[in-house]
């Protein structure tokens, strides 16, 4: 397996009827947008979440993707695969300890670590309010709390997002898969 190593991009959605559209953009030196890695869509109200990552909006060429183990499950897990359909990683949302703050997991090819939303406060607002332009806001540490992948969202009418990953054990479509995961996921 190759490792697709990449410390910072931008992941937006596009504005669809029936289905989530994001670009993945590269970040330029200066930290503006840059040229577009890869697309992914996923179709809205499905009973197994799969999301596929293409080379550009074409979708002739599928790069990598993710998909549910099962069907509507609390703590669903979510494997990621390449584009042979080889396993790279895998998340799964901690149900109990998302209740008052969104909890993911994460296990890599020598890593493991848990994500949680950044602040508690945002976190119980999001929860008990109408308000959906709060910002969420990520950090995912390994289990000797050292930062794996942060992700945040942008103020903006559709969802934008930047990644850092700080950690290099940590393959660029994994750290794009957990960002479109988490607001596919979160959105429920």
């Amino acid at each position: 397996m190759q490792l697709h190593y990449i410390p910072q991009f931008f992941v937006k959605q596009k504005i669809a009827l029936t289905v989530n559209r994001f670009e993945v953009l590269a970040a330029n030196p200066d930290g503006t947008l840059g040229n577009l890695i890869c697309f992914a869509e996923q179709k809205r109200l499905a009973f197994r979440e799969h999301v596929i990552f293409y080379a550009d909006a074409s979708r002739t060429r599928p790069v990598f993707s993710f998909k549910a183990r099962n069907v509507m499950d609390l703590n669903g897990r979510y494997d990621i695969f390449d584009e042979n359909m080889q396993p790279l990683a895998y998340f799964n949302k901690d149900f109990a300890a998302s209740f008052f703050r969104s909890t993911f997991h994460v296990e890599g090819p020598g890593y493991a670590g848990t994500g949680q939303e950044r602040n508690q406060i945002v976190a119980l607002l999001r929860r008990f309010s109408e308000t959906y332009f709060l910002p969420i806001h990520f950090d995912y540490m390994d289990v000797n709390g050292s930062p794996l992948v942060s992700i945040e969202r942008q103020w903006a009418l559709r969802d934008k997002y930047t990644v850092n990953v700080p950690d290099q054990r940590v393959d660029f479509r994994v750290a794009a898969a957990l960002a479109v995961g988490m607001d596919v996921l979160m959105q429920r």
